[in-house]
């Protein structure tokens, strides 16, 4: 199941941990009697899974041994300290140096501590997964996530980019949409073309002709030598249209006939046609089908576009991807700043899980992980370093009118209720712990009164 290495300067310690931990688990468990040897071990052996860390110990103690490790540069090993009451300073230091988690030793519990274990061992295996799903999805692809609706977002684009169809990709601003053009795109026969992208939205409408189809010397004032339009540029490739929505209506007609003759004409070219060989994958935050029922996008086009349409759930509704995401970012970050890998504790997972993330994405996610970042002096980011605008934030029910106190009460009890369980992967006993309902039971039953029922897997 896993090695267990337990460090501490008493040898009646080290027993006791060694014998509860083999008792109630199938973990092998090794032990250490300060942090030097402890270090000594982590060198030599191929699998260790947790470290159990005293923090007051002769020789080395465990912030000293945390030094070490901080030095090295990021691990694969959790570290859970402890230390005898009264110390909390040296925990919190703990946490900055990149341990895990901690707890009093005086307090301790086996049940949580090898609750504690379990979570650091599921933590780590899912650094590393999402580490193998960047590889797998390229350098630098911020398109990772393990929830279910991650999952199910990734084999419909495995499908999609198997086959030559143009597509339609949906979902609102910052969800990710162009990330998943170009993963179509490196997954398709024509990954060795070139990815090229437009922003509709952001040309003004008087170049967006120009800008597409290209234009030939003299075609207008400043037309100074002949350009190549983005469908040339794309040729063999894909082209990724951005926004498509916001495309003026006479452009649209014209990006109709391209799609349907597979071939171009330069602004001035009097005619001359140039073949051209695109796929082309649209993006849009606006509901096509309803704008084109309303005369404000050509229907059309939008048949033509649409023979594949991939929707892009909003943050809202994956936020177990938080996890995953924070951390590429964090790593991402520092990268960029040329700055020492830093370390994302628990509590600041899960105090960014706690973010209302009704209005914004994973691109306000990214701008979140930088600005903590640049707060971030030590090793870890630390809740403190969060932005005061975006830290977690109590449901509120609208005041609707006519609705009773009793109502509105029942409205908010609802709300943080589904927003702890959704924090806590609607695990029953962990969000009981968390409100500090002491029966989980009593968690179950405040469910059934307020109707929530668990989303269907």
């Amino acid at each position: 199941m896993g090695t267990i290495l337990i460090v501490d300067d008493m040898r009646t310690i080290r027993e006791q941990y060694t014998y509860d931990i083999k008792r109630k688990t199938d973990f092998e468990v090794l032990s250490a009697a300060n942090g030097r040897d402890a270090l000594a071990m982590l060198a030599e052996e191929a699998q260790i899974d947790v470290v159990i860390l005293d923090l007051e110990m002769p020789v080395m103690s465990g912030l000293d041994m945390l030094e070490v490790l901080s030095r090295e540069g990021p691990r694969d090993v959790p570290v859970i300290v402890y230390t005898a009451a009264g110390n909390f300073s040296k925990c919190v230091r703990a946490i900055q140096l990149g341990a895990y988690n901690f707890f009093d030793k005086d307090e301790v519990n086996i049940d949580a501590l090898i609750r504690n274990i379990e979570n650091a061992i599921s933590h780590r295996n899912l650094l590393m997964e999402n580490q193998a799903l960047r590889r797998a999805a390229g350098s630098g692809s911020a398109l990772i996530g393990n929830s279910r609706n991650f999952r199910e977002l990734r084999q419909h684009i495995e499908k999609v980019a198997a086959v030559p169809s143009n597509v339609l990709i949906s979902g609102e601003s910052g969800t990710g949409k162009e990330l998943v053009a170009r993963e179509i795109h490196r997954l398709s026969s024509r990954a060795k073309g070139p990815f090229v992208a437009v922003n509709c939205a952001a040309i003004p409408e008087n170049l967006v002709e120009s800008e597409l189809f290209g234009f030939e010397r003299g075609a207008f004032t400043g037309a100074n030598r002949t350009t190549r339009g983005k469908f040339e540029i794309a040729r063999g490739g894909t082209l990724f249209l951005d926004e498509i929505g916001d495309m003026p209506l006479a452009i649209q007609a014209k990006l109709l006939r391209v799609l349907q003759e597979s071939e171009i004409t330069r602004l001035g070219g009097e005619g001359r046609v140039i073949k051209i060989d695109v796929r082309v994958i649209a993006a849009t935050h606006r509901d096509l089908e309803r704008e084109s029922a309303a005369g404000r996008f050509r229907q059309d086009l939008y048949y033509r576009i649409c023979t594949h349409i991939i929707a892009v759930p909003p943050l809202r509704e994956r936020i177990e991807d938080v996890e995953p995401l924070a951390a590429y970012f964090v790593a991402e970050t520092c990268k960029r700043f040329g700055m020492p890998p830093k370390q994302l504790p628990p509590d600041t997972i899960n105090a960014l899980k706690m973010y209302d993330w009704r209005k914004n994405n994973v691109r306000e996610l990214e701008n979140i992980v930088e600005r903590m970042i640049i707060q971030s002096d030590g090793p870890a980011v630390l809740p403190e370093h969060i932005p005061a605008d975006i830290l977690p934030r109590e449901a509120a029910p609208d005041l609707e009118e006519g609705k009773s106190f009793q109502e509105l009460k029942q409205q908010a009890e609802k709300q943080i209720l589904i927003r702890y369980l959704e924090v806590h992967d609607w695990h029953i006993t962990n969000t009981a712990r968390a409100l500090g309902i002491a029966n989980h039971s009593n968690l179950l039953k405040m469910m059934r009164r307020l109707e929530i029922k668990r989303p269907e897997e």
